[in-house]
């Protein structure tokens, strides 16, 4: 597969630089003053990569760790074992990958697809090889959907808000960062905003701070300037009063994983901003694809959040500065949080816009995956 074969456009930022038996992932941590590629050779350093935020956003968390893994089985010259012995290695490195970010769906589910394929090829395959040559296409068909389903999800939700909201031009705000660079090209909720952009609908684009690690000021602001998008930073704690202003109509986020029920896990601070647009009656929406719905999970309640260093409280640029905090001080740092499904008014997917029915008004995202497969 040909590097510029993920690209969205010729001018795209790619988070993720892929050839067969070669991939650099772009360091998230330096930007956006520097723009430095990592060498990833094995699901090891894939494994590190993920953890350490070098590559962040759950659609780009799930490709990184396939490929660096892809990587890894092309390069595995010394392999004496049987194709059943092939399954099982691809198997326990791909529950290795999974345990650096488990909040994330999306990883969890790309390893339960890939294991699934690895099993058909070793049960017809006569040598380990074809297991792994297996592995590798498939690991490279999922970095080509990725690009296609976020161009869905924009197409979608630019065209669902337009006639939601009736206007000639709106603003709307997003969180964190759900672009090109947390994806393996053009992104969910900030792909819903490049498509309204581009259809000539976008007022402006505002995007929080997203502290601790600052992916909004840092990485989302970076994107919407590279591409020339209207857009102004604003800090977290701004969000209530950009909304009494009546300066945004709506509120458009990524998600690292949604509940049956549509009670979605996303960055620390989503909830917040889920309270607010609710009390000023701005329309809020998720924009994910539906490989991050887990519809084993009844509820967020059952949704693990990870906590991420102290240090990225105590220290400025996330951690990777000097201390800024009081020593001797505790922290409590959870890396997202749960907002219910009663505060979302859709989720905006690559099949198109979950939306509530019936007399409860809850989604039934079950139902609508099942109409639309």
């Amino acid at each position: 597969m040909a590097l510029d074969s993920v690209s969205t456009d010729n001018n795209s930022l790619q988070s993720i630089c892929y050839r067969r038996g070669s991939l650099q992932l772009l360091d998230q941590r330096k930007l956006p003053l520097e723009t430095i590629y990592l060498e990833i050779r094995d699901s090891a350093d894939g494994w590190s990569a993920i953890r350490e935020m070098v590559v962040r956003g759950a659609p780009a968390i799930a490709i990184a760790a396939a490929l660096s893994l892809a990587v890894e089985v092309f390069h595995l010259n010394a392999f004496s074992g049987t194709a059943a012995d092939a399954a099982s290695f691809l198997g326990n490195k791909l529950e290795y990958l999974v345990s650096s970010r488990p909040t994330a769906v999306n990883l969890s589910d790309a390893a339960a697809k890939l294991k699934a394929i690895i099993s058909k090829a070793a049960a017809t395959a006569s040598e380990a090889n074809s297991v792994f040559q297996a592995y590798i296409e498939a690991a490279e068909i999922m970095l080509k959907d990725d690009v296609a389903t976020n161009k869905a999800i924009g197409s979608y939700g630019a065209s669902f808000l337009q006639n939601q909201l009736k206007n000639s031009k709106f603003s709307v705000l997003t969180h964190c960062n759900t672009g090109s660079l947390a994806t393996a090209g053009y992104g969910t909720a900030l792909g819903v905003i490049r498509a309204l952009h581009s259809e000539g609908v976008l007022e402006r684009a505002y995007c929080s701070e997203t502290r601790p690690f600052n992916q909004g000021s840092r990485l989302t602001a970076f994107e919407l300037v590279h591409d020339r998008i209207p857009a102004t930073l604003i800090a977290d704690s701004a969000a209530a009063a950009l909304m009494k202003d009546g300066r945004v109509s709506a509120v458009i986020v990524g998600a690292d994983r949604v509940a049956a029920n549509g009670d979605t896990a996303n960055k620390i601070g989503t909830y917040s901003l889920a309270l607010c647009a609710k009390f000023h009656n701005i329309l809020f929406y998720v924009a994910a694809p539906l490989t991050s719905i887990d519809l084993t999970l009844s509820s967020g309640q059952e949704i693990v959040i990870e906590e991420r260093s102290a240090k990225e409280l105590l220290c400025s640029r996330g951690g990777l500065g000097e201390q800024v905090a009081a020593s001797g001080i505790s922290v409590w740092n959870p890396a997202f949080d749960v907002t219910p499904a009663n505060l979302i008014t859709g989720i905006i997917t690559e099949k198109g816009v979950v939306t509530k029915a019936g007399a409860d008004d809850a989604f039934d995202i079950k139902d609508f995956i099942q109409k639309t497969a």
